[in-house]
């Protein structure tokens, strides 16, 4: 039995503790929260006691840390976490500088202890069995990926300014995603911003609506569209395009009645935000982390796999800002 150790007990710290506590291969037993009010009530509905980040960190009989803070604070965490010899699954991304993030890299092989970064949309039950399907050769050689990723509405502009951008706090989602289905990251990105959604995002130096495009070497291409307001709700697609087929995993919506009379056919909209959509996929994902501890196999998403996502943010902010594509050599950026 594990005992995991919480730190944060915000929105996703809560999605993440009703995981953990659903687990039976292990037992949340603290959590930590800069607000120790926020702590103390997620603690006392999941059995658990409000602790300090410091003392979680330190204290030996915790096996595990989840890192649900905000996102400035990852890497160190990391870095403490697992030179107290402590496995690790943070939330992403790594950091909101690549630089950053690739000396946490570097530090956490010395620590040699397990990282995995929460890019949950990987265990949606609906975007794996595309990834199995393509993996088993059903459609044959990759050729064109579309990502589809609207937000239902914008965050406040006070996160707007703190986010890291669009690139790296919604479209790394996408970037990962691209990663995976497609074995690796792209040769060049290219990337158009606008703030059409809330002029005061443009204001904040930040985009509401995105289309980013990914070329790899063998002339594969990615494209990803991203929106902060899709006022039907949370818009979440993929369709791959193969030599032989094609594969799509559509919405995920709030029933499957259609009604159907002389007017037309009438259906339900797609789940309102990630709480709803993502649910599954975050107990998916705890349950891998748990059970790559209990074998001691390889983790199914690594901390690498969180930098190449940030170094493709990285190279899409870039690209928005310059206006033109920005290739990617040995995982970093180059300047265009």
């Amino acid at each position: 039995m594990f005992k995991i150790g919480l730190l944060g007990a915000g929105r996703i710290g809560n999605v993440h503790a009703k995981s953990i506590t659903a687990h039976s291969g292990c037992q949340l037993v603290a959590i930590s929260d800069v607000n120790m009010a926020s702590a103390e009530t997620l603690a006392a509905s999941c059995g658990a006691v409000a602790r300090s980040t410091a003392d979680i960190i330190a204290d030996k009989s915790i096996d595990a840390v989840l890192i649900a803070t905000s996102t400035d604070t990852h890497s160190n965490l990391i870095e403490a976490a697992t030179a107290a010899g402590k496995a690790v699954l943070c939330e992403k991304p790594v950091d909101l500088d690549l630089s950053r993030a690739l000396a946490c890299q570097d530090v956490v092989a010395a620590n040699g202890r397990p990282v995995m970064i929460g890019f949950n949309r990987r265990f949606d039950p609906n975007f794996a069995a595309l990834k199995r399907a393509f993996d088993a050769g059903e459609i044959g050689k990759g050729e064109l990926l579309s990502i589809t990723s609207f937000d239902p509405s914008p965050p406040p502009v006070s996160y707007i300014k703190v986010s890291g951008g669009i690139f790296r706090d919604m479209a790394i989602h996408d970037f990962d995603m691209a990663c995976w289905i497609f074995g690796g990251l792209p040769e060049s990105v290219s990337a158009v911003g606008t703030s059409i959604v809330d002029p005061a995002i443009g204001q904040a130096g930040d985009f509401d609506t995105a289309v980013i495009t990914l070329r790899y070497a063998d002339g594969r291409i990615a494209v990803i569209k991203n929106s902060r307001r899709a006022v039907y709700g949370y818009d979440q697609r993929v369709e791959l395009l193969g030599a032989t087929g094609l594969l799509q995993a559509g919405n995920v919506l709030e029933n499957t009645v259609t009604k159907t009379t002389t007017a037309g056919a009438i259906g339900a909209k797609p789940e309102f935000f990630f709480l709803e959509r993502y649910m599954r996929a975050y107990e998916a994902e705890w349950s891998a982390f748990i059970g790559a501890l209990q074998t001691g196999g390889a983790l199914p998403v690594t901390l690498k796999d969180g930098v190449n996502a940030l170094a493709v943010a990285e190279a899409a902010t870039l690209s928005a800002k310059t206006g033109v594509p920005v290739a990617l050599k040995d995982g970093k950026p180059v300047q265009p």
